[in-house]
């Protein structure tokens, strides 16, 4: 009877980095100057936002973000993922409340995992305008000596 409760418990706490930090997180994403188009890879469903804003993102999910404003380059930012110390001592619960089955349960859903960097902000760089041929004034034109002189 002892076992079939200690079962039952770690069945219940199973994945305790699920359980106290979730299977997603908020990414916050800017830019400056303000206004730029975020386009967002890697998530469920594609998803566009303009900065400043957020999203959800499964902890799990593999994200970058490209970042497009008329008249700045386009710029690209790849997230990793980390385990920080909140992640790794719920992982690190699992030795005591929810066993192998735990940490299965938080491998599976990346709960101890964070995205980095978060907040995302990117600095646009403008485009130089394209560099025009240097405008030259006419020469005169060469006048033969008036007769008389």
């Amino acid at each position: 009877m002892r076992i079939l409760g200690i079962v039952a418990l770690a069945a219940t706490l199973g994945g305790c980095a699920s359980i106290t930090r979730g299977t997603t997180e908020n990414i916050s994403i800017a830019s400056t100057p303000a206004g730029a188009e975020a386009t967002i890879s890697g998530l469920d469903v594609p998803t566009a936002c303009v900065t400043p804003c957020a999203i959800v993102a499964k902890r799990s999910a593999d994200i970058s973000i490209s970042f497009a404003k008329p008249g700045f380059k386009t710029e690209v930012v790849t997230l990793t993922k980390e385990v920080p110390a909140t992640g790794a001592a719920g992982f690190a619960g699992n030795v005591i409340a929810g066993g192998l089955i735990g940490m299965g349960v938080d491998a599976a859903t990346g709960a101890a995992l964070d995205h980095k960097p978060n907040p995302v902000i990117v600095t646009m760089v403008p485009i130089a305008p394209a560099a025009s041929a240097p405008v030259r004034s006419p020469k005169p034109a060469h006048r033969a000596p008036e007769a008389g002189t």
